[in-house]
């Protein structure tokens, strides 16, 4: 056997792992924060694909269209990955060919980290973060960026390559919860502990609601994909070893 795959399956087995571990504790904090959210948002509002209305004490939500294209998301990105054999770089391939840059840097976990950004997707940013990055990325002068793909140039986690990509596919497709305001005010809540969300306008409670939902539909449909390959390796492996399979 080549010496060289044995670390590579050891850090992949690895990094699985801990990837379905991070997964965890994010539906965790996405519930939470979502909880403490759905206690403060008790107005109307509107966005692209769907509206709440109050009116005398009641509420309903006419979100026929965001519902829809949700399905119509989530079959697409399970074919995609399908078809994609779950593979990072043919995913990125995919990516890169619908007009996404895809930039792989060095040290862009550490890059990154300087505007508290992740390695992944990057949505739009604005102001200083923005020209931080596009000169970091030579994508220009601009104090705006495009949503882009910035990672190392290295080994990738699929299951989290796969979270990364669903949520690239339902941005292109135009759900709600991607705007510029809607992400900034999810990525400083996410790991708060809710305190401040009563200070938030009605318009950002919404778009936080949205950006929450958007995360979350990525890390569930990320663990069903873990699952299902792990159980499509454990049946294999029966398969070799007793020439059978009892499920």
């Amino acid at each position: 056997m080549d010496e060289t795959i044995v670390p590579q399956v050891i850090y992949t087995v690895t990094m699985n792992m801990f990837q379905k571990i991070i997964y965890f504790f994010l539906q965790i904090q996405e519930k939470s924060l979502s909880a403490k959210l759905n206690k403060h948002l008790k107005a109307s509002s509107t966005n692209s694909t769907s509206k709440t209305v109050l009116s005398t004490g009641v509420t309903m939500t006419l979100s026929a269209e965001t519902e829809k294209n949700k399905e119509m998301v989530l079959k697409n990105v399970a074919d995609i990955v399908s078809n994609a054999n779950t593979e990072p770089e043919k995913l990125l391939a995919y990516i890169s060919s619908a007009g996404t840059k895809v930039i792989k840097l060095d040290n862009a976990d550490k890059i990154l980290a300087l505007i508290k950004e992740e390695e992944g997707l990057i949505t739009e940013l604005k102001g200083l973060e923005a020209f931080y990055l596009n000169v970091m990325t030579d994508s220009g002068f601009s104090f705006r960026t495009k949503p882009m793909f910035v990672m190392r140039d290295g080994i990738v986690d699929p299951y989290y390559m796969v979270h990364q990509f669903y949520k690239w596919y339902a941005l292109r497709n135009n759900l709600p919860g991607f705007d510029y305001f809607s992400q900034k005010i999810f990525k400083i809540y996410l790991n708060s502990d809710g305190s401040g969300l009563e200070n938030l306008t009605l318009s950002e409670m919404t778009g936080l609601k949205e950006a929450i939902a958007r995360d979350q539909e990525a890390t569930d449909f990320a663990l069903k994909v873990a699952k299902e390959k792990e159980g499509s390796k454990k049946v294999l492996d029966k398969m070799k070893n007793d020439g059978g399979a009892n499920i």
